[in-house]
Formats: structure tokens, C-alpha cells, sequence
């Protein structure tokens, strides 16, 4: 749920000029189990399969300038490097100050296992320009990876089911760096239900945070409220339904969220675009939703989304039943042999 007073600091009265950047403090923000505060919306930064690296550095840099504070990066994603070139160059030209970002990061797959976490951080925090992340995530939670670019039918031979044993060797390691103060938080990802629940009582130093796929046709409500109940706060990755995925994701049968009926009557309701309500949605549920754009005009309206303008409990209550299961990355590059559908990664 939203921290007390967390609705009422979106201020409906305040006219805006949708050009404008946005005063960070006006930006709501989640109060982690730690203590640590995390802004309630961010940008993404996986577009590789679209956009050059010195493309969506250059979508962070403008994203800092017009009051985002929150980024979500990964070492796979292959950007981080010009990445860290722009929050160097901001750190150093004044226009913001280390310790008023949150910058996050991700172990890539082919790095579980003893020692390789703190080499996969040290590079990363090198690439990022960084002495610490404010969070760092187990991306997947196996060791399964595949070639970059890939097709949906590629497969790699060496792939293998989810086992908490495995799984906790890595979760281990990520204490560790957590306890050099590599990392300020711990976060899990891509996971479900069952394996929270065999992972989380072994661990030492539990995660703060879990991203998840999370959007009005795919809510994941059993997992959200799980996630509520143990206390750990929800990163919602594709919160527009992600248009730009990667090829191998889509199928026919893929959902347009910024086409539902629900979406589509609120976004009518408040005479904006659909996208915004999606984000509003995600907000006013309670998680973190991280929208990626290289255009100014789309990642200035997407911060701006969740300052103003909030949706009624009623339009809230309307888009619970946007929900239509249906999970755009299924992650089937990640499948072991024998397994028959990619439904196996999300039991």
C-alpha cells in the first residue's frame, strides 16, 4: 500500500506545462523495509534490441534534468558503461548529487555461483561510475541465459530448472556484497510465489525489493499481495505493455494495454493518453512502475503522470478488471531441455 499522505501528495490543482521538468519533491515516494526511501516511479533502461546505447544514455542524462531519480539498469543489457558516463557528467556539472539518486542494477545469469556476484558488481559498479548501488537484483533466478539477440526458439543445452539450493548459494554471495556496502539494498526478480516461499526463510538479509512484470491486463495479484504481506516493495517492469519488446516475446494473442476498455474510459475521463493512466494505476496500487523512453516528450509525461491528476477509487476499482493474464515476457530462451511450455518457468 501507499505510505500515509502518498495520494495526497499528488496535487490536482497544480497546472503544469507538460514541457516542463518536474521537481523531484513533488515526485511521491515508497519508504523501503530498510529505511531507505525510493522515488515511486522511474525509467528503465533496456531498449537494446531498439536503441544504441548512446541513445538511452542520453535518455538518462535528459531524464535527470527533467527530475527523474530513480534508474533501473542491468549489466546485460549492455549500456551500462554510457550510462555511467552520464551520471558522471551530471554528478560533476552540479545538476544532481550522488546521494539523491536511486540506481539500480542486476546479476545477469551467466554470473550465479561463488565469487562471481561481487566480480559481476565490481564491473558493473565500474561501467556506472559508482562506489555503491542502492539496489542490486538477482535478474533470474537461475543460471539459464541465452545469446544476445536471440530468437523466441533458441535454446541453450546447459539451461536448468529452478532449485532453491542453487538459487541460495547465489542469494549468499549477494548477502555478502550487501554486507561490504556494495549494495545498499537486495532485490529479487522474475520470480513466483513457490519460490519466495522456499527461498525467503533462508535467507539472512532478505530483499527489499522484487521486480515483476506488472501492467493492467497482467496484475499478478497473488504476488503482489504476497510480496505486501512480507513487506517488500514492488518494481513493476512493462508498465505500458512494453510495445517494444523484444520480438521473441510477442504473440497473437498479446494484449494492448493502452487498448482496454478500462484504460481507455479513464484515459477518456481525464482527457490525457492512455499510458498515463497505466501509471497512475501502478502508483496508486502501490508499486514502482520504471517506463522506458528515449523522448523527452514521453519520459517528461510519464513522470509528470504520477504528480497530478490522480484516478478516482471508482476508475481504480474499474481497472482491476482490465486484468487478462497476460504475461508478456514468458521468458521460453530460458527453458531446459525436456521442458514442453514456458509456462514451467512460472510455477
Amino acid at each position: 500500500m501507499a505510505d500515509p499522505g502518498f495520494i495526497n501528495s499528488i496535487n490536482s490543482a497544480d497546472p503544469v506545462n507538460r514541457d516542463d521538468p518536474v521537481d523531484p519533491r513533488k515526485v511521491p515516494f515508497r519508504t523501503l523495509c530498510t529505511g531507505q526511501k525510493i522515488p515511486s516511479i522511474g525509467m528503465g533502461t533496456f531498449g537494446s534490441d531498439k536503441y544504441g546505447p548512446e541513445e538511452i544514455a542520453a535518455a538518462v542524462t535528459g531524464a535527470i534534468r527533467s527530475g527523474y531519480r530513480l534508474f533501473d539498469c542491468a549489466s546485460v543489457y549492455g549500456n551500462e558503461a554510457q550510462i555511467g558516463t552520464a551520471f558522471e557528467e551530471a554528478f560533476a556539472a552540479g545538476i544532481v548529487r550522488r546521494e539523491e539518486l536511486f540506481i539500480t542494477s542486476k546479476l545477469w545469469n551467466d554470473m550465479h555461483g561463488k565469487g562471481d556476484v561481487l566480480l559481476s558488481l565490481a564491473k558493473t559498479l565500474k561501467d556506472l561510475r559508482l562506489d555503491y548501488v542502492d539496489a542490486y537484483f538477482v535478474h533470474w533466478p537461475f543460471p539459464n541465459y541465452h545469446a544476445p539477440g536471440c530468437d523466441g526458439d533458441s535454446r541453450n543445452p546447459d539451461s536448468v530448472p529452478f532449485s532453491v539450493d542453487r538459487f541460495m548459494a547465489t542469494w549468499n554471495q549477494m548477502e555478502r556484497i550487501h554486507g561490504m556496502g556494495l549494495a545498499k539494498n537486495l532485490g529479487m526478480s522474475n520470480m513466483t510465489v513457490t519460490k519466495l516461499e522456499a527461498a525467503l526463510p533462508k535467507c539472512r538479509i532478505r530483499p527489499s525489493l522484487i521486480e515483476m512484470e506488472q501492467h493492467p491486463s497482467f496484475q499478478q495479484q497473488e504476488l503482489f499481495d504476497y510480496c505486501a504481506s512480507e513487506n517488500i516493495t514492488v518494481i513493476g517492469y512493462c508498465p505500458l505493455g512494453s510495445p517494444n519488446r523484444p520480438e521473441r516475446d510477442k504473440t497473437p494473442k498479446d494484449v494492448t494495454d493502452t487498448e482496454l476498455p478500462e484504460v481507455a474510459a479513464a484515459a477518456k475521463n481525464h482527457g490525457i493518453h492512455p499510458a498515463p493512466v497505466c501509471l497512475k494505476w501502478a502508483v496508486q496500487r502501490g508499486s514502482v512502475p520504471i517506463p522506458f523512453s528515449v523522448h523527452a516528450k514521453n519520459y517528461i509525461s510519464n513522470l509528470k503522470a504520477v504528480t497530478e491528476d490522480p484516478l478516482t477509487p471508482e476508475e481504480m476499482e474499474a481497472l482491476k478488471k482490465a486484468e487478462r493474464n497476460c504475461r508478456l515476457v514468458k521468458g521460453q530462451v530460458f527453458l531446459w531441455p525436456g521442458a514442453k511450455s514456458w509456462t514451467e518457468l512460472w510455477d
